[in-house]
């Protein structure tokens, strides 16, 4: 079962903008542009996933938690 959830992307989103958005000590705008890349590749991969569910009529890989599964037919 996979450790990293949908919601622990959430978060390091969440946390990058408030780190870009820290008038003391702003984020490297550089370190930012990585983060959004590497968020994009996991929101693509979820997308793939989600389609998987819908073909197969599997859980997935639990990335999409089950209690927030949808009926996705």
């Amino acid at each position: 079962m996979p450790r990293n959830k949908i919601e622990d992307l959430r978060n390091h989103l969440f946390a990058t903008l408030e780190a870009l958005t820290d008038p003391d000590n702003p984020m490297d705008l550089e370190r930012a542009k990585a983060v959004a890349e590497v968020a994009q590749v996991v929101i693509n991969s979820a997308k793939v996933e989600v389609d998987y569910m819908r073909l197969t009529g599997n859980n997935g890989t639990n990335f999409i938690p089950e209690s927030k599964q949808i009926e996705l037919k």
